[in-house]
This record gives C-alpha cells, sequence and structure tokens, in this order.
C-alpha cells in the first residue's frame, strides 16, 4: 500500500512542490527515507517514531520506506517531520487520505508529540493558496499564517489534536492574524544639537527613499543621525509588511507567528562577509542575507570603507535592480532588496584629515586610499552626500529647541502622499522608482533650469545615473515644499547633495 501527502521545500521566497510516499510492506523491519533527504530529514524516522509512541501509537514492524518525491531535488528542513509522519498514519488508516489530499502539510515533530513552528510558514500559505490546497502547520505558525488569504489553515498544537480533528472528536479553530505587538520608541532627532543640513539631507532621503552617505570625523553624530531616520519613515502598508514578512519567515525571524509591522533597521557590522549581507549560505537552502531582511526599510553601513571591496561591490546590482540573484551550481535563488541606504564613513583612515594638529602624518594620500576603497559605480549609485561637521559650538544650543522628529515626519508623510497621488496607476509610489520617459515627464524642467542642468552635466562629465538620480533628488525637494515643477534652487540643493560642488560657474 503507497500512501501520499502534500508537502514542500523553499526556493527562495517561492515555494516547490514535494510528494511524501510511504511505503508499508513485507520484510525485514526497516524505517528509511529516500529521494536526497538531508542530514535533519535522515533523523525525522527517530522523531517520528517517538512522537508516535508518546500517543500510543506503534509503527508496525514491516518494511517501511518513504520517498521525497521527485528524487532528483534535493530537500532540507525540519519541517518534512509532520507530512512523514502524516503519511504514515494515512497508510495505518488513522488519518483520511481523501481529506489530507486537500491540504499541504508542514511542521517539526517535538518527541512527545507537540508540532513545533517551523521557518517558511507564511510564503507557505501563500503558496498552498495559489495551488487552491489548505495548509496543515503548527499552532504557533498560525498567526503568521493567517495574514496569508488561505481560507482553510488548520494549526494543530500537537499531532495527536490532529488526529482528533480529523476522526470528528475535536475542532481546531482557525487562527487570528496578529502583528507585532511591541511599541517601537526611536531615538527624536530633537537630541541632536546642530547639525542642520545633516538633518535636512535625511529628511529629503526619507522623502524619496534616496540613498545617503555621511562623511565626517569620528564623534561628529553620524550614527546618532542615522538611527533617528526610522522615526520620521512612515508607516509599512499592508502589502509590504507581507512582503517584509516573507522573507523573515524564510529567514526564521517570525516569532509567535507576528509579522513584522515596523520598518526594518539592519545594520551589519563591517566585519561581515559577503555571504552574510547579500544571502547564501552552506546549506543546500540558500537564506537571505541583510540586504534582503532589510527590504522596505533602512540598511545602515557604518564604516563603509572597513568592509571588503567584495563586500561592497556587491551591492552593485541590488541597490539598481531592486532584487538580488544567488547562483549556485545546484539552485538559483532570487530575493527582493528594495531597501534604502545610509552609510556612514570618515574621510580617511584616522578620520581627522581636516584639522592639521590631528591629522596623521600620511595625510593627504591616506584619504586618496582610503576613499579610494569606495568605487565610482558605488558613488554613482548614491543619491545624496552630505558633510557632518564635528564643530557644532559647544553650548551654543539647546536640546528643547530643535526640531522634533514627529515635525520632520509630518513634512515626510505630506511629500510622501503627494507622490502616492502623482504615480497612482503608473506602478510605483516614490520618486526613487522613477525611470526612463517617466522621469523626464514627471521631472517637467521649465527651459532655464534644463538648460543649467545640462550645461552641469557637459561640463562635469556626469554619468546618465548621476543625471537621472540628479533628477529624482530634485524631484523630491520640489515635493517637501509643495512645489508643482522642479525650480532652479530646487535643483541647485539636489546638485550639492550629489558631493559636487559650483565653484565652476555654469550659469
Amino acid at each position: 500500500m503507497i500512501s501520499e501527502i502534500n508537502t514542500l521545500t523553499f526556493n527562495g521566497i517561492d515555494i516547490v512542490d514535494v510528494k511524501i510516499q510511504v511505503h508499508i510492506g513485507k520484510g525485514i523491519p526497516t524505517f528509511n527515507i529516500v529521494g536526497l533527504p538531508d542530514k535533519i530529514i535522515a533523523e525525522s524516522k527517530e522523531r517520528v517514531r517517538a512522537a508516535l509512541n508518546s500517543i500510543a501509537l506503534d509503527i508496525p514492524p514491516k518494511r517501511i520506506t518513504v520517498n521525497l518525491s521527485p528524487a532528483s531535488l534535493t530537500k532540507e528542513g525540519s519541517h518534512f517531520d509532520l507530512p512523514i509522519a502524516a503519511c504514515l498514519l494515512v497508510g495505518l488508516d488513522i488519518l483520511p487520505k481523501a481529506e489530507l489530499d486537500k491540504y499541504l502539510v508542514m511542521g517539526e515533530l517535538a518527541l512527545d508529540a507537540s508540532i513545533l513552528p517551523v521557518a517558511g510558514a507564511l510564503p507557505a500559505a501563500i503558496g498552498a493558496n495559489a495551488k487552491n490546497l489548505g495548509i496543515i502547520c503548527p499552532f504557533e505558525n498560525g498567526s503568521e499564517v493567517a495574514w496569508s488569504g488561505n481560507s482553510d489553515i488548520l494549526a494543530p498544537q500537537n499531532l495527536l489534536s490532529l488526529i482528533n480533528h480529523f476522526k470528528g472528536t475535536q475542532r481546531l479553530l482557525p487562527p487570528v492574524p496578529r502583528l507585532e505587538e511591541e511599541v517601537k520608541k526611536y531615538p527624536d532627532f530633537k537630541d541632536v544639537i546642530g547639525q542642520e543640513s545633516a538633518k535636512r539631507a535625511l529628511e529629503i532621503a526619507a522623502a524619496g527613499n534616496h540613498n545617503i552617505l555621511m562623511t565626517g570625523t569620528p564623534g561628529s553624530g553620524k550614527s546618532m543621525l542615522a538611527s533617528r531616520m526610522p522615526g520620521i519613515l512612515p508607516e509599512m502598508s499592508i502589502q509590504e509588511i507581507l512582503d517584509t514578512s516573507m522573507i523573515y519567515s524564510i529567514a526564521g525571524h517570525i516569532k509567535s507567528g507576528q509579522l513584522k509591522k515596523h520598518r526594518p533597521f539592519r545594520s551589519p557590522h563591517h566585519s561581515s562577509s559577503t555571504i552574510a549581507l547579500v544571502g547564501g549560505g552552506h546549506s543546500k537552502r540558500i537564506m537571505p542575507g541583510e540586504i534582503s531582511l532589510a527590504h522596505n526599510g533602512v540598511l545602515f553601513l557604518d564604516e563603509l570603507p572597513e568592509f571588503s571591496r567584495t563586500t561592497i561591490e556587491a551591492l552593485r546590482q541590488p541597490i539598481e535592480t531592486g532584487y538580488i540573484n544567488i547562483a549556485r551550481a545546484n539552485s538559483h535563488v532570487t530575493y527582493p532588496t528594495k531597501f534604502q541606504l545610509i552609510a556612514a564613513m570618515n574621510p580617511c583612515k584616522c578620520g581627522y584629515l581636516t584639522d592639521a594638529n590631528r591629522a596623521c602624518s600620511k595625510a593627504p594620500r591616506c584619504a586618496e586610499d582610503y576613499q579610494g576603497k569606495i568605487s565610482g559605480p558605488i558613488m554613482d549609485r548614491i543619491d545624496i552626500i552630505v558633510g557632518v561637521n564635528e564643530n557644532v559650538g559647544y553650548g551654543t544650543e539647546s536640546i528643547h529647541t530643535n526640531e522634533s522628529s514627529d515635525k520632520i515626519k509630518e513634512r515626510v508623510l505630506a511629500a510622501r502622499n503627494l507622490q502616492k497621488e502623482r504615480y497612482e496607476g503608473y506602478g510605483i509610489t516614490i520618486n526613487s522608482e522613477l525611470e526612463g520617459e517617466l522621469l523626464y515627464e514627471i521631472a517637467g524642467l521649465d527651459n532655464e533650469t534644463q538648460t543649467l542642468l545640462n550645461k552641469f552635466a557637459e561640463k562635469k562629465k556626469i554619468s546618465m545615473r548621476a543625471y537621472n538620480r540628479i533628477l529624482k533628488v530634485s524631484r523630491t525637494i520640489a515635493d517637501l515644499s509643495l512645489s508643482q515643477k522642479i525650480k532652479k534652487y530646487h535643483l541647485a540643493e539636489a546638485i550639492n547633495y550629489k558631493g559636487i560642488s559650483f565653484s565652476d560657474k555654469v550659469i
């Protein structure tokens, strides 16, 4: 007799169909799992055996073969425990085959037959819904899965309750969707004394979702400013919550089934490897990296030149396209990476290039070597470059006179609402996503402003990418001033934030 159960394995945030097949036949009593299982799945037979024993069910002394089909596909993960046990119970006529055929099953078994949470429940439920299947998942994944739109969800706490549900002696209630209950208190901009130009630059970056690089001496407040960025960003939409939570679900970062409602703020250390940043791993399953975990949020790279050159260069494609393709010999995975990059760096290795009393003996040569670690293509992808001044005038300002994050956020939200209305029907929502003909149509520069930009671009020999990014930032600056048109002073400010001076007059 052969029984079958629907389950899955993962390819990024997509699911791949897997059939669990169990054959119970005559012969020397054995329990074999075939079909390219990894070590975790190979150990499933012991967890399944112990779980069944704990609810007074014995595996018959027969030759039992479990096949994971398709056999040529490598599988890994503890979520195969429950479907293997369920398939075995179907073969023993304890669970109804006709009913189980309507579900995709996933879950890890404890030795006492309780069902433990697993990674990837949300994308699994969405994938099952697309295939017109219900899903059976662990109880602790229930709230997470409830957001998937799947109308047929069973989230048992243990194997016995699942059996009783299909026997009709117990009813499993549908899970209730839940968001993070934690209330995040972000640091406030009112605590930052001075640094008006840096605050202004961060406000523009937040309003248009632009990438920004802050440069300045050690202790000038770059990290302090970056940590306050989440406090002026708009709340995530439901779609953004789902998109972000799917990645966190795959990575196993969803706790108690609560979806991520706060925008991610990822700040990896500069010693992080390229794999840690872009994704991958030593296992057969390619996991998302920091740039994917920052999807719809902020990726803060402090001490940018201290990251390895390979790691920095790996950001090129994700910044430009909004996704990362990770190719391995046996798999190819794509993860979304629509993050906002905030980077910070010192002007040189010692950090005191502009201070003759504290600069090292290698200045200014050390600055050239240090800044040279950031390639031209990466700098080209950064919209705003701003200096953070060390001297803020000690004792000249009161913390209470500075503008709060709430006031800045009001202007950011007003600008974002303008963009949302403007791009309705275009498939984008924000200025940083503008491309092609739409960018020039939306920019709508008058002759004088267009001439200024063209002369400047020709004189400084900037790339077309830099040209377009200046236009995008100009549009955001205009939105913050509630202007329908990009004025000359909007453009001038955008060029200034691109790290290029107006010392050579082109007007």
